[in-house]
């Protein structure tokens, strides 16, 4: 009995069947039925906050994490710590940080479609929920004492909207270095979650109703995947055409 591969071993498909010159492609169809979900509970959320119908639960979210009649933090000054920490991936400063650093490393992995492709999503995300805030216009919580500066419109949170698009968008694009599910899965998986936890971190700081931070994190994930769908062909252009 032979020892060599037949031919049809030599031709079985990698673990993922497509690859280009820029990197694997994450399927577009899964990108949008994933953008599609977060959009629905985002605009059901929208829905219920517009109605006036998450004022009980929202207070509940606010004093699950105070305790005594001046609201103190009901963890431990290390928690508070962790939280402030967490909150800060979320701002300003370091989430454009990481953005800029993902881009600039995209570009050196030769992976120039995902870092227009990410590029594209950030700036679309911000102009999104920019735009969200202003038609919304609803104040931040008063419930409790806030445990860091915030000012701005409260709904959705910009920090849980900015963070998930950031950090899942930037999963997205690296993620297209790997052929193999398991892996991209992974990084995307992580990325949400650390997203997740920079949502959260809003309503323990006392500066978001859980229903702003739950939005803007669904908003911003559905934005991501749906972006990844939208953008792929343009972003694809404009890498080849360099």
């Amino acid at each position: 009995m032979s020892d060599q591969p037949s031919a049809s071993m030599l031709h079985m498909p990698p673990e993922t069947s497509h690859r280009d010159a820029h990197g694997w492609r994450i399927s577009r169809s899964k990108s949008l039925a994933a953008g599609a979900v977060c959009w629905a509970g985002f605009a059901i959320i929208a829905w219920l906050v517009l109605t006036g119908r998450t004022g009980g639960l929202d207070e509940l979210g606010l004093l699950a994490a105070r305790t005594g009649d001046g609201g103190e933090f009901a963890g431990s000054r290390r928690l508070l710590e962790i939280t402030r920490d967490t909150t800060a991936l979320g701002g300003v400063f370091l989430r454009n940080l990481f953005a800029l650093g993902a881009v600039a490393a995209l570009l050196f992995l030769n992976l120039r479609r995902e870092a227009v492709l990410f590029a594209l999503t950030v700036i679309g995300g911000a102009i999104a929920n920019n735009a969200v805030k202003g038609l919304v216009g609803r104040e931040r919580p008063q419930i409790v004492p806030h445990l860091m500066e915030a000012g701005g419109e409260s709904f959705p949170s910009g920090h849980s909207f900015n963070a998930a698009v950031i950090y899942i968008a930037m999963a997205l694009a690296f993620a297209a270095i790997s052929r193999r599910h398991s892996v991209r899965y992974t990084i995307i998986g992580a990325a949400m979650i650390l997203s997740a936890m920079v949502a959260w971190s809003r309503v323990m700081l006392g500066v978001h109703f859980p229903s702003d931070a739950v939005a803007g994190w669904l908003g911003g994930a559905g934005w991501a995947f749906v972006a990844s769908a939208l953008f792929y062909r343009p972003a694809k252009v404009v890498a080849e055409s360099g």
